[in-house]
């Protein structure tokens, strides 16, 4: 049976599409255009309520979502993601960290190595971390770390990332069929409330309408191998 496509390491923007990637991106953007913007406005209230987040609770991992790197080290935003999912691993909410990234862009080790190399500094022991090191974005990260619980035997996660990320987050695990629940870093960059929140809260809103204009494409037209990338 053909393999889900994955995007290679390091891909570019247009590799990362994938099969129909391009066309829902255009279901996207016409939508958005031919309905003066309302899709695009239900998915920013979407984005700034899933800012907030779900109340803590006991869980098979911690899943650290990945960010690109920057001179293969972790940028700011990845570090406050990594700092949070420690706090909430030191807290006994789930026995393990789950860091979840491939190589993307020109960095020479995985968002996941780096992510484990900068828990390990801070005391984190290793038989507590396990890697998910070949996804190049927020779907495959899933995507795989789905599969690794599935041969586990694990059922829920508790999904750190920062805060406006998580609404497409969780948007993207339930489509997959995944338990999550969603625990914002709150110190990660933009400061809430500055011009760059907003900007990236405006993109956030648009990535989460091409995600369901995706699901909605893959549907209409029956592609199983579209539907097995993103169900």
């Amino acid at each position: 049976m053909p393999q889900p496509f994955h995007a290679p390491p390091g891909a570019s923007f247009v590799q990362k599409l994938g099969p129909g990637g391009a066309a829902s991106l255009g279901l996207a953007l016409l939508s958005c255009l031919g309905l003066a913007g309302l899709p695009w406005a239900v998915r920013l209230a979407q984005v700034l309520q899933g800012a907030s987040g779900d109340e803590g609770a006991p869980s098979d991992a911690i899943l650290v979502l990945g960010r690109r790197l920057e001179a293969d080290r972790p940028t700011q935003v990845f570090r406050a993601r990594l700092a949070h999912a420690e706090r909430l691993w030191r807290s006994g909410l789930a026995p393990r960290i789950f860091v979840a990234g491939g190589r993307t862009g020109t960095s020479i080790q995985s968002e996941a190595e780096a992510g484990r190399d900068w828990l390990l500094a801070r005391g984190v022991p290793p038989e507590a971390i396990l890697l998910e090191g070949r996804s190049q974005h927020t779907l495959e990260n899933l995507f795989n770390v789905r599969t690794e619980m599935r041969t586990l035997g694990w059922s829920t996660l508790l999904m750190v990332s920062d805060p406006l990320h998580l609404a497409r987050a969780r948007a993207t695990a339930q489509g997959l069929g995944l338990a999550v629940r969603c625990s914002p870093a709150l110190e990660a960059r933009p400061v809430r409330g500055s011009a760059g929140w907003w900007r990236r809260a405006a993109a956030e809103a648009f990535l989460l309408h091409w995600y369901h204009s995706g699901m909605l494409y893959s549907r209409l037209i029956r592609s199983q191998r579209q539907l097995e990338r993103v169900t």
